[in-house]
């Protein structure tokens, strides 16, 4: 049986730079804080996952499809899912930096992910924020 699916609703049609005119509403207010690229990646890993579980995605090589990556980079997508779980909430909670780059990025986390043992995982996590800390006060 092929059911169809039909969703109605309005598009904003403003353009960019675009100045409101007195009768329309501002434009939605920017949030006060960028989020932290490892944080979005974060909670994309959670939601693929829960989509794979759910079946609403067959397998985690369509959701790579779906989301125009390859394969490879959806795998170190999913990787962090192997972090601790505390470790999961504090990256998922993480606040951007004020000035510089002081949040761990992908390729650092994995390294931390990659030990077997939580343990492990948090005395990596420790050195890794520790060593960031140190760069970040030591650039001007």
């Amino acid at each position: 049986m092929n059911t169809s699916v039909v969703i109605r609703g309005t598009l904003p049609s403003r353009r960019r730079g675009h100045e409101p005119d007195a009768g329309e509403s501002p434009p939605h207010p920017a949030p006060s804080a960028r989020i932290p690229r490892i944080a979005r990646l974060m909670a994309l890993a959670r939601h693929v996952d829960e989509l794979v579980r759910s079946g609403t995605v067959a397998s985690y090589a369509a959701a790579a499809r779906l989301g125009r990556v390859s394969r490879a980079r959806m795998s170190q997508i999913v990787g962090l899912l192997n972090l601790a779980p505390d470790l999961q909430e504090q990256l998922l909670f993480l606040e951007h930096p004020t000035h510089g780059r002081s949040t761990p990025v992908l390729r650092q986390v994995l390294t931390v992910a990659a030990a077997l043992d939580w343990n492990e995982q948090r005395r990596r996590w420790r050195r890794l924020r520790r060593a960031a800390r140190q760069h970040q006060a030591a650039v001007p």
